[in-house]
């Protein structure tokens, strides 16, 4: 059964290293249910609020299967929320979810519309976390499993356990890694995202503007 393994919460602190000065990459996990309304975690703090957050990155889900693959690489035990996810996932391959799919979690109804794509923030956090950050957006580009952004299409509270229930899958074959794809490494997969319900808008702008230009 696919599950939430952990819910990750974070503040912003100074950071020198972070574009704006501040981050709240740092997510810790908490054990009592939380709130999620339009834009996220109510008790979670989006700093850089012109990269992050908003509707359509609303909350960021990785999965610890993936952190586990991170971690062999890198030779260590990752954290849940190491990768400044909000939901830590066990059981379920969110990287093959579909564009538009949507997620009942407690009682938060969510849609994967949008995918994280690295940073100089991600790699200067990995590198103060104290692990190899050599190339590290390269590298992560590379994988092509970047874990989704949800859109709430239903406030509610969800918490660490709560089943992971796919109530509904679009019928195209776009997927999570897709996505990801078409907006990084293979740019002729854009138009394929055109069309597609439930795409944020800042990646059907990026699609959009590569077909204009034909």
């Amino acid at each position: 059964m696919p599950v939430v393994r952990s819910v990750n919460v974070g503040r912003s602190k100074p950071a020198e290293w972070a574009e704006v000065g501040a981050t709240s990459m740092e997510k810790l996990s908490v054990v009592e249910p939380v709130t999620v309304g339009a834009e996220g975690i109510v008790t979670d703090t989006q700093t850089d609020r012109r990269h992050h957050g908003g509707q359509e990155q609303a909350v960021y889900a990785f999965a610890r299967e993936d952190l586990d693959l991170w971690g062999s690489r890198l030779g260590v035990t990752l954290r849940d929320g190491q990768f400044a996810e909000n939901l830590t996932t066990e059981g379920i391959d969110i990287n093959a979810a579909l564009v538009g799919e949507q997620w009942r979690i407690g009682t938060v109804l969510l849609q994967v519309c949008s995918v994280r794509t690295p940073c100089n923030d991600f790699k200067n956090w990995m590198g103060v976390s104290g692990y190899d950050n050599a190339q590290w957006v390269k590298r992560f580009t590379a994988e092509g499993r970047p874990g989704p952004y949800l859109r709430v299409l239903e406030e509610g509270q969800l918490q660490a356990g709560d089943e992971i229930v796919v109530v509904d899958r679009p019928d195209h074959d776009v997927t999570v890694s897709t996505l990801f794809k078409a907006l990084t490494t293979d740019r002729s997969l854009l138009p394929s995202l055109l069309g597609i319900e439930g795409l944020g808008d800042k990646p059907r702008a990026v699609a959009e503007k590569y077909v204009a230009a034909g």
